[in-house]
């Protein structure tokens, strides 16, 4: 969004994933529920279902943009941010390899240390997010046990897709440091790329 403030043209495929899905957003009563709710937790009737169907519109997002950014007719000067999700590296190959190929890839690292703390956030308050086979039970095991068990699986796993698949990787510490602003973020991956 910051970057969006400095005239950067954002894309952020959550708001577009959900746009797509606001049909389906829409509770009984006509009240809007977040993607979070739509979604459900891994151990809950239609998960898979609709999991899939997330991860195909993220599909489906990504190719318009990318559609866009490797359009010729575009104004070579502008400046895009693509605002990803979490999930994007379960996108596919191709997906992938078009993303790579058109922009420059940031990976935000995530030391385990920090992983620790964003298990003790996630145990505190689970939220829905794509599993993608990583979530399983044990037997007799509570649901909530489950999640905090195979949690920091998810995390670790996720974290060596993105460095697979990052031209730039900027530091945890120096990016949460206060004085780490847009110019800082521009000039990492400048310097990077």
């Amino acid at each position: 969004m910051r970057l969006a403030e400095i005239g950067f043209h954002r894309f952020c495929c959550d708001e577009m994933i959900a746009r797509n899905l606001s049909a389906e957003l829409i509770r009984a009563d006509g009240t809007v529920m977040d993607l979070g709710e739509w979604m459900g937790f891994p151990y809950e009737p239609n998960y898979k279902e609709r999991e899939a169907r997330y991860l195909t519109y993220e599909i489906k997002v990504l190719d318009e943009i990318l559609g866009y950014v490797a359009d010729s007719a575009r104004d070579p000067g502008e400046n895009i941010i693509v605002d990803t999700t979490g999930s994007v590296i379960y996108t596919g190959e191709t997906v992938l390899e078009k993303l790579c190929l058109h922009t420059t890839v940031v990976h935000f690292s995530t030391p385990p240390e920090v992983q620790e703390r964003m298990l003790d956030v996630y145990k505190a308050q689970p939220r829905p997010i794509l599993w993608r086979d990583v979530f399983s039970k044990e037997p007799d095991e509570a649901n909530e046990q489950a999640l905090a068990r195979c949690y920091p699986e998810l995390l670790a796993s996720r974290e060596r897709w993105y460095e697979k698949y990052a031209d730039v990787t900027i530091d945890y510490y120096a990016r949460n440091q206060d004085s780490f602003g847009v110019n800082d973020f521009l000039k990492e991956i400048e310097g990077a790329v």
